[in-house]
């Protein structure tokens, strides 16, 4: 699988997008699980946030230096601390936070060397590419819009823009 910088950077203009559209829902339909059981569309759109962020700080600074990268956070302590705080945010101030974060991983992807997308480097016991590393986030988020969508199937107006 290979994507190359506008290939990723593209997805992640187009995600802003997407999320920029759910500002159009009711709060009810912002606060209905995506399925029985599962998170509310607000807390899908919100859980992503931190991982930018997690990406910006604490992995691009380091993948091509002699350091060692940080230790990443527990996953799923990450996203239950996103999910309450979607739930106790407001839909503008869940949506602002994502484009927030979202623009300035764009931001931080332009500034990488287009070579380095293929200059292999490694987490743990994994060796991987920038285009590797970021198709699976992309994917990670295409998973997730799949099934906003899908919950918000009758909502004129809200539809991914394809995929990468």
């Amino acid at each position: 699988m290979y994507y190359d910088k506008h290939h990723i950077i593209s997805h992640y203009e187009r995600s802003i997008v997407f999320v920029e559209s759910l500002a159009n829902i009711t709060e009810e339909q912002w606060r209905t699980p995506i399925e029985s059981g599962k998170w509310t569309v607000a807390e899908v759109i919100g859980h992503l946030t931190p991982w930018d962020e997690f990406v910006i700080k604490q992995r691009l600074p380091f993948l091509f230096t002699e350091e060692s990268l940080p230790k990443g956070p527990a996953v799923e302590e990450m996203n239950a601390s996103a999910a309450r705080n979607s739930r106790a945010q407001s839909k503008e101030e869940t949506i602002a936070d994502f484009i927030t974060q979202r623009q300035q991983l764009i931001d931080a992807l332009y500034q990488i060397v287009d070579k380095q997308w293929q200059q292999p480097f490694t987490i743990g016991a994994s060796e991987l590419t920038l285009s590797g590393y970021f198709a699976s986030l992309a994917d990670h988020d295409l998973h997730h819009f799949s099934q906003v969508q899908k919950a918000l199937k009758n909502i004129e107006g809200i539809k991914w823009i394809s995929s990468i």
